[in-house]
Parts: C-alpha cells; structure tokens; sequence
C-alpha cells in the first residue's frame, strides 16, 4: 500500500496532518511546504498514481537556472496533504510547523525511474525542472534544478 510508511509514522489521533487515502483526482498539483522541524527545510511534493510523491530539500527548490540542490525521496503522502498548513506537536514526527510557501499545478514531460521532468506553474516556482536520481552514499537522494 502506498501510504503504509505515512501511516505507521503518525499517531492521527494526536497530530493534525490528515490520514488521507490514495485517490485519483487527475489533477497535476504540487506543493512547496516550509518546514521548520529539528532543521528548516522544504518539502516538495507532485500529486502523481493519487499520492504526493515527496522529496525534502534541505536549501529549497532553486528559483535560478542551473543551480542543483539536493531532493532527499521520502514517504508518499495522501493528496490531502497539499493544503496542509499546521504545528505538528513536539515528540511526534516531523515536529514543528508546516507552512505552505508556493503551489499550483504541474505540467509533466517525462517520468522514469530515475529522472522526472515537469514545468511548474505556481505562485513563486514557474519554469522547466528536472529531479534527477543519484543514488549518492545509497541513500533515496535526488537532485532538483531549474532548466528553463
């Protein structure tokens, strides 16, 4: 099930963050949320098979073309959690506040394995990218960069 690790993770009962299920909405969205856990960080989520597939990046999507920066894979989540905004509290899972710092929808070029290419259209985020699959110390990690 694609939302097993979500759930495993969470006690729903105590935290904010919507359970969620996997659910086709043919739509093609994405999130930026601001992070402010043990460290700042952004997660970057695209609605792709009715989950978020999400990646967390340290220093943030890069706005300019040619910059890379490092997309860390983790677990899907349930597309309800493209409007979440919220604290979620201390001792629980990605503790500290979620914000939402751009969204919008998604255009998708080419998807395999490891590479997905896609122009956003958000708020702030608008232009051609890539994430890249690297591998890099055999760890789920992905490089994002603008292209054009």
């Amino acid at each position: 099930m694609k939302l097993e690790e979500y759930w495993r993770k969470r006690k729903f009962e105590k935290t904010p963050e919507p359970r969620g299920e996997v659910r086709e909405r043919g739509l093609n969205q994405f999130v930026v949320q601001e992070h402010h856990a043990t460290r700042l960080h952004y997660d970057f989520r695209l609605e792709m098979d009715g989950v978020l597939k999400s990646w967390a990046v340290p220093k943030g999507v890069p706005e300019e073309k040619g910059v890379k920066h490092l997309a860390v894979a983790v677990e899907d989540h349930p597309v309800d959690y493209i409007d979440f905004e919220g604290t979620i509290p201390e001792g629980h899972y990605g503790a500290g506040t979620v914000e939402i710092w751009d969204s919008g929808e998604y255009e998708l070029f080419k998807r395999t394995p490891k590479e997905i290419e896609f122009v956003l259209k958000g708020k702030r985020l608008r232009g051609r990218y890539i994430l890249f699959f690297t591998g890099w110390k055999g760890k789920d990690n992905w490089l994002i960069f603008r292209v054009g």
